[in-house]
């Protein structure tokens, strides 16, 4: 790649006038954790939110309505200097030691470095923090919300903030400080919580580090600290059927550094002589434990809530739920027709009906929450599908070929493998040529099976198997245990499909949802990142994945909807046969006082219609070190600040898609403004994410922009290949020597991107 420093003096304040609006978009605010993660309606109370770039926040954005919001002191940790300043002071202070003052003056250091040693190699993304007061309305929309920051440098990601109804206890967080006999210097340690509650309530805390332990590698630089234990003492009477759930995974889904990759809370429950009478630490398939347990006596109960691997971080938040709580533990069937009343049959603790109508009315097909009240309390949510097709329930027995339940398509059947080793078979009558799928719902709509499905001809030969299929929209499931088969009937006859648990394990709440069907083409769409923040008049890219369901493979035309005027959207085709497509974002050039929301919407032709399909905003979360995860977000917020931007628009000069041909070299021409700036020293382009085969050669300067040359490799760039090209801008400077730097060095800083640049690989 070819440049020269005196193209930077041309070209760069066009893109950015200094440097602080290019810090600014690498210091946008990350959110690791909030505390307490929620509060009751109608309560105001005190909020501890920590990160990484949380300086001076100018704004608190929660998503639906009722909560208020005031920002109030910044804190980040001691830095090394401070802390050799203090030992400094310390070392000072230790020949007066006999003053009483200075005694206490003297713990005071110690505790304060000793916390400094405890926490100097935490991950920066934990360590500043942020206090908030939160105002719940009295009518706020109990259940989950999204909280965001917002700082000059631009808006954060979203964290879960609870809004719930029964009474609410905070852990009390604090450390004693004491000097142990036969020692000569003060020590200090965090104690166990042992904190008195009422029932029924929520309890909301977390798991720290301990102070007075070293730190333990857990994996070459990742260390991690034995973590601390929390305990709250309660009065039960005999008979409750106390119901105790923890909310951490939910909270927080995904650490990126932390394997298996979230805090896997465990619950123990002990009587008033320390003895355990019962233990969790998850739910069926779910990493956060809930526990049952009927008392047996009047008397004094104390819960217990740590992490199960023993370690301790600033961000393993959680919210306990006590008390004699409604909990729903299945429902059958799973879901129903649209437009048609289902009586569902409940199973679960403190129910005041074992049935329910499910009203479907004017409610199209997808997953819908079902909760039932018991008196003033509210049960957990539960998912429950809805669909168009007809559906029937399974008829026993039916473990065989020979007493397989006969059906038409299209149909879904709703059944259970209601004990260990059952198997369900079902049979149909097909035609040659007929394509057919066959879906299972189960784990996604939180019943334990984790299904296998086999296809069969009459005389019993194995035409498709499928244990696992992954479904990345749903982005909080790290088993894909849901089973697909699509197959083409090779011969007219009758064929049978034979549904089981892989564990050869069964129940009442072993439910499922079969879906038998020739293919229903379709599509849904997340994109990622859901807040995006830009300058004003800047572009920033984004991704665009597409969950394509029963063959469908066509072009995805992506669209802003009903988006203010200046957003400018490029790039906006998602190609037939991929999955996800890279694609930018221009905004305004005036600043907006507060983020909005932006809705992004998909069309494709299916089968003569055009359907369209919203893109769900999702953070693109990493899951220890490796797996990654789509999780759905509220909204798509886009911040614009001030910032300089072109004084003419970026324009993208040629024919659209850029055709550059296979294993030749390919040139067009961006045109923009290009003012005097010296600022930086050089400038360079490259591509971001860049398709396999496909380098960008050269750039050069114009008359009113710059020249690019690309080339496609014949290899590995086949003709046919489409996309978008997304080529980042950045800029190395000089710093002069300083303090702690005694040469002068160079830094490299990210300016932005161009807009997407849509792309075609053609023959020669």
């Amino acid at each position: 790649m070819n440049t020269s420093p005196w193209r930077v003096t041309l070209w760069l304040a066009a893109y950015l006038a200094a440097v602080p609006t290019v810090r600014a978009q690498q210091n946008a605010p990350h959110l690791a954790y909030v505390l307490p993660a929620g509060g009751r309606q109608g309560t105001t109370f005190e909020v501890k939110v920590g990160g990484q770039f949380l300086t001076n926040v100018t704004g608190v954005f929660v998503s639906g309505s009722g909560l208020q919001t005031e920002v109030g002191e910044y804190a980040r940790p001691m830095n090394g200097m401070q802390a050799t300043q203090l030992r400094e002071k310390l070392q000072e202070l230790q020949k007066k030691a006999t003053d009483p003052a200075v005694q206490k003056e003297i713990i005071d250091i110690r505790v304060k470095l000793l916390i400094f040693n405890s926490n100097r190699n935490a991950s920066p993304v934990l360590a500043e923090t942020v206090s908030l007061r939160i105002t719940i309305a009295p009518d706020a929309e109990a259940g989950p919300h999204e909280l965001r920051l917002g700082t000059p440098q631009g808006l954060s990601n979203p964290l879960v903030f609870c809004v719930g109804r029964l009474p609410e206890f905070c852990e009390k967080e604090s450390i004693n400080v004491g000097t142990p006999p036969g020692a000569n210097q003060p020590q200090i340690s965090q104690p166990a919580t042992d904190m008195a509650i009422t029932l029924p309530a929520t309890v909301n805390g977390r798991i720290k580090p301990r102070l007075a332990r070293p730190q333990i590698p857990a994996r070459p630089g990742q260390p991690f600290t034995p973590g601390d234990v929390d305990r709250y003492r309660f009065q039960a009477r005999r008979g409750e059927q106390l119901v105790i759930t923890a909310s951490a995974r939910e909270l927080i889904p995904y650490l990126a550094d932390a394997v298996p990759g979230w805090f896997q809370a465990s619950l123990a429950l002990y009587d008033a002589e320390s003895k355990e009478l019962a233990y969790d630490d998850d739910y069926r398939f779910n990493p956060d434990p809930v526990l049952h347990y009927e008392i047996p006596k009047d008397g004094e109960y104390v819960v217990e809530i740590q992490d199960a691997l023993s370690r301790g971080r600033e961000d393993f938040v959680y919210r306990l739920t006590l008390g004699e709580l409604p909990f729903v533990t299945s429902i059958f069937p799973l879901g129903g027709r649209s437009a048609d009343q289902t009586d569902v049959k409940l199973t679960g603790w403190n129910l005041a009906a074992d049935r329910i109508k499910m009203e479907t009315k004017d409610k199209g097909p997808g997953i819908y929450p079902l909760s039932v009240d018991a008196g003033e309390l509210v049960s957990n949510a539960v998912p429950f599908a809805m669909d168009t097709l007809p559906e029937v329930l399974e008829k026993e027995p039916n473990n065989s070929p020979q007493g397989a339940q006969r059906f038409k398509l299209p149909i879904i059947i709703n059944g259970r493998i209601d004990q260990p080793g059952d198997r369900d078979v079902f049979s149909f009558e097909g035609r040659a040529g007929e394509e057919i799928v066959a879906e299972v719902q189960a784990r996604r709509l939180d019943s334990p099976l984790d299904s296998t499905l086999k296809l069969t001809d009459a005389a019993g030969r194995q035409l498709a198997f499928n244990d696992d299929y992954e479904d990345k929209g749903a982005g909080l499931e790290t088993h894909h245990a849901d089973s697909l088969i699509m197959a083409v009937l090779p011969a007219k006859g009758i064929y049978y499909l034979h549904l089981g648990d892989a564990q050869q394990k069964g129940g009442a709440e072993y439910a499922y949802r079969l879906r038998i069907s020739p293919p229903r083409p379709d599509f849904d769409l997340r994109v990622t990142p859901s807040n995006l923040n830009a300058a004003g008049g800047m572009t920033v890219p984004m991704t665009v994945h597409a969950l394509r369901k029963d063959g469908f493979s066509g072009d995805i035309a992506l669209d802003l909807k009903n988006a203010p005027r200046g957003f400018i959207l490029s790039g906006g085709l998602l190609p037939a046969g991929q999955d996800r497509v890279r694609l930018t974002l221009t905004v305004p050039p005036q600043p907006l006082k507060e983020p909005l929301s932006l809705s992004l919407e998909g069309r494709a032709i299916i089968r003569g219609r055009e359907i369209r399909r919203p893109a769900v905003p999702a953070e693109d979360m990493m899951q220890a070190f490796v797996y990654r995860h789509l999780v759905p977000a509220k909204d798509l917020r886009v911040a614009v600040r001030r910032g300089a931007a072109f004084r003419s628009p970026v324009k993208v000069l040629g024919e659209q898609p850029l055709k550059i041909p296979a294993g030749e070299e390919a040139r067009f021409q961006v045109q923009f403004q290009m003012p005097p700036n010296n600022l930086f020293d050089k400038v360079q382009f490259e591509l971001s994410e860049p398709p396999e085969g496909i380098e960008l050669r050269e750039t050069s300067p114009i008359q009113g922009g710059i020249e690019i040359v690309l080339k496609g490799d014949a290899a590995k760039a086949k003709p046919g290949l489409k996309g978008n090209l997304i080529i980042a801008i950045s800029a190395e400077r000089i710093l002069p020597p300083a303090n702690q730097r005694p040469q002068a060095t160079r830094q490299r800083v990210p300016l932005g991107t161009l807009p997407a640049i849509p792309f075609e690989i053609v023959n020669r």
